[in-house]
């Protein structure tokens, strides 16, 4: 099994996207450290998903390419990206195997199956090699709850609010080890101050000083953690 141990060098990109006149092309700021490409909306949904989930390692657009047959000739298919997972507590043995992913709306892939299905077919024994997964993720898969949280929350990051509320609220997290919604609300904002709280405690949320199951409904009985950043 390869590409499994954090040592090892990441692939690198190995197509450029340019510009495109049927889609949504451009830059998303992975966390701030790099620029990752896509070229399409769909695209751009996958890459935010993966931006918010703390046990990401890193998205390589356009990693590899990958050689298959069709009709007697040669063709080189490229996956959309590659997802590398944090090795966090588990043993290696558990870890989460990195992630070769094929971006395509449900109506695209559903009407043209047969004919990609000869290069899907290489991507996945590829993948198996390198000890990968090969998948293909749709809107199903990509804008669901859980990406409606995510942008739900944008909204809040770029507020600002007293680090030293914050740095209190987190501290009763940690000492109650989770907590839900609506118990830090009613300890630390009351009265005339909720709506200032309920912003603030999205507002960590968003920034990921405080967790949660973003898969389900974000609402007064959401439960919330102290991430564990380092483990992850």
């Amino acid at each position: 099994m390869r590409r499994n141990n954090c040592d090892s060098p990441l692939p690198q990109q190995t197509r450029k996207i340019g510009p495109t006149r049927r889609s949504v092309s451009g830059y998303y700021p992975f966390r701030l450290e790099k620029h990752i490409q896509y070229e399409s909306a769909l695209e751009r949904d996958f890459i935010i998903r993966k931006d918010f989930s703390l046990s990401v390692q890193d998205v390589i657009p356009q990693p590899c390419q990958i050689p298959f047959v069709l009709n007697g000739q040669s063709f080189n298919y490229t996956p959309d990206f590659l997802v590398f997972y944090k090795l966090g507590t588990a043993s290696f043995p558990g870890y989460t195997k990195p992630l070769l992913v094929e971006v395509k709306p449900a109506q695209e892939w559903r009407k043209n199956w047969r004919k990609w299905l000869p290069k899907w077919k290489a991507a996945y024994a590829y993948a198996k090699q390198q000890g990968w997964i090969f998948r293909i993720h749709d809107e199903s898969r990509i804008r669901d709850v859980a990406f409606l949280n995510i942008t739900f929350l944008e909204r809040y990051k770029r507020m600002q609010f007293s680090h030293e509320e914050s740095e209190y609220i987190l501290k009763t997290v940690q000492e109650m080890g989770s907590a839900p919604f609506h118990y830090l609300l009613a300890r630390h904002f009351m009265g005339i101050y909720r709506g200032q709280g309920i912003a603030h405690l999205w507002h960590l949320l968003a920034l990921r000083q405080l967790d949660c199951d973003i898969t389900l409904p974000l609402n007064d009985f959401t439960e919330l953690w102290i991430p564990e950043h380092d483990s992850e």
